[in-house]
């Protein structure tokens, strides 16, 4: 028996992957955006998602619609909607968002979980924030959890993945469990000195990307998202993993039936002269002064990638950097190599919708090392599932918001993006010609 996961908050679904390839069975998955739930049921179909907020949903409601009376629960994870905490503009104790934080603890008592992973931004642990957090420690310990303390905040960098990416995490247990240890540093980060003597360093931008074909070069890439194609290059080690050549690329994590010769994530952006003489005029891993895009070092790794403000805050795109070899923004498809998301995950075509859903999660390999410690500390072996499983319907990832909530039934969400940011939309009749032509390229 693997154990059984929960996750709130749950997004795309970079927790979820870290936790399956890590051995558990994410059973259920909790998050309020209709898009998000569409792209994470495409991805993990076994899994029960349940578009609603963590405040409407009670334990019991989770277990009945997931399946999951009567068993154990081993492990809920996740990390509340980080705005309020988040070091990038004002820090306020008091802004609404930080209640849902205490929903966490909340469905983790109900739920009767033996283990918890709460994950967070940087931002949390500075400042008058600690206050917070302190009365976070107390809140899990009233509902009968003991915290992993002194907490940690953990760079996805020291663990194999190309960007420097600091999330804070919090763990615990049920009173009298065993407490998971935090996960040891993996990898040096490439480009900076050397921190542990003892660890070689982890993968570089130009390791990450150096093997995908330029998305530039294949003009289905103005009117989709995908391609087939035979211009992969040869991959370095972290690539080969990620376009599942390795042994060892899934893990323990389930197999997925999916078409290796597809360049996926991948439409197009385009720039204008001006932006572009701009962009080949910036060095590798300096900022361009007019845009304040990041280029990327191909030696050295990306900075943290951005989700950018959600429908209900205007609909901001976070900017995408800038890659070292191309005079272009790097493609959704890039972004997720940089993140540690392997080749056959996909994100909603949307290039806005599918830059925000990688910016929003924790990179793949840093969930899979804490995950592994919950595992260790729980006394459970990790397995290798023997079936491999199909991916959803790629319908699933043409949804805009509109449609995401009629396939769930629920109602949509506030956005401006749909009325007043003056993003251009697809007509429905290029959603068509884009899966007719990314069918014609599966074959």
């Amino acid at each position: 028996m693997r154990p059984i996961g929960i996750d709130l908050f749950a997004g795309a679904g970079g927790l979820s992957l870290g936790f399956e390839q890590a051995g558990f069975d994410v059973k259920a998955a909790v998050e309020i955006d209709p898009v998000h739930c569409a792209v994470h049921e495409f991805n993990f179909p076994a899994t029960t998602v349940i578009p609603a907020s963590v405040a409407d949903l009670s334990g019991n409601e989770i277990k009945q619609r997931a399946g999951l009376v009567g068993m154990q629960i081993d492990c809920v994870f996740g990390g509340a909607p980080c705005q309020g905490f988040s070091m990038i503009g004002q820090r306020v104790l008091d802004d609404p968002r930080n209640k849902l934080v205490l929903e966490f603890v909340r469905l983790v008592r109900e739920l009767d979980a033996e283990s918890f992973v709460f994950e967070n931004v940087k931002g949390l642990t500075i400042g008058k924030h600690k206050a917070f957090l302190k009365e976070l420690v107390n809140a899990f310990d009233d509902a009968g959890y003991e915290c992993r303390l002194p907490w940690k905040v953990l760079n996805a960098a020291h663990f194999g993945t190309p960007q420097s990416r600091e999330r804070f995490i919090l763990m615990g247990v049920k009173k009298g469990n065993t407490l998971p240890d935090y996960p040891a540093p993996k990898t040096n980060i490439s480009g900076r000195p050397k921190l542990y003597p003892d660890l070689e360093f982890g993968p570089s931008c130009a390791d990450a990307l150096g093997d995908l074909p330029d998305a530039d070069t294949f003009e289905t890439l103005n009117a989709s998202d995908a391609v087939k194609t035979t211009r992969f290059g040869k991959p370095s080690d972290y690539a080969a993993e990620l376009r599942c050549l390795k042994n060892d690329s899934w893990h323990y994590g389930y197999p997925r039936q999916w078409l290796p010769n597809v360049l996926t994530s991948s439409a197009r952006t385009v720039h204008t002269e001006i932006s572009k003489r701009r962009f080949r005029e910036t060095e590798e891993g300096t900022v361009e002064p007019i845009s304040r895009f990041f280029r990327l070092p191909s030696w050295g790794v990306s900075n943290t990638l951005r989700a950018g403000t959600d429908g209900a805050r205007g609909a901001f795109t976070s900017p995408r950097p800038i890659h070292y070899l191309y005079a272009r923004c790097i493609t959704v498809r890039e972004m997720a190599r940089l993140h540690g998301f392997p080749d056959w995950f996909r994100f909603n075509a949307t290039k806005w919708h599918g830059a925000r859903q990688i910016g929003n999660s924790v990179p793949p390999p840093l969930a899979m090392a804490i995950a592994a410690k919950v595992i260790e500390a729980l006394g459970a072996t990790p397995s290798r599932p023997e079936e491999d499983i199909p991916l959803g319907d790629p319908r699933l990832l043409t949804l805009d918001l509109s449609q995401a909530s009629r396939h769930f039934g629920v109602k949509a969400p506030q956005s401006k993006r749909d009325r007043k940011s003056g993003a251009t939309k697809r007509k429905q009749e290029e959603i068509e010609e884009a899966l007719n032509s990314a069918r014609t390229a599966h074959g």
